[in-house]
């Protein structure tokens, strides 16, 4: 019985293993901390884009800065030139500009956002 269940189990765990794996976008929350500037916090995540992803137009409540952890990532800034950055290479984005990133490179792409937002609004604002 016990081998029943450790096969079961196992089984489990590889499907939600390999559930996680296939989605093209997944964001990571890593922190979350009130910091000194009053009505503001810190967070950071990590976003891990498939080949070929779009997140598509957003903005922040806040500034953001993406490091590229791995790929390669074109990012589309509104009013601006797209800019593709490689692994260890980052970018700033003001707070409430529209923006865009996607995966331009053979295989899986991976950012950290670091974010400086209004406390308790949304972190992600789609573009209308």
């Amino acid at each position: 019985m016990k081998m029943v269940q450790a096969i079961a189990l196992a089984l489990v765990l590889a499907g939600a293993a390999a559930a996680h794996a296939e989605q093209p976008l997944q964001r990571t929350d890593l922190l979350k901390s009130d910091i000194d500037v009053p009505g503001h916090e810190v967070v950071q995540v990590r976003v891990d884009f498939a080949p070929g992803v779009l997140a598509p137009n957003h903005s922040h409540p806040g500034e953001e800065v993406a490091f590229v952890i791995a790929g390669t990532l074109e990012y589309q800034l509104e009013g601006r030139q797209p800019v593709t950055l490689k692994a260890g290479e980052s970018l700033f984005i003001p707070s409430g500009v529209v923006h865009s990133a996607k995966n331009v490179g053979g295989g899986k792409a991976s950012e950290l956002a670091t974010y400086i937002v209004r406390k308790g609004a949304p972190l992600v604002v789609p573009e209308k």
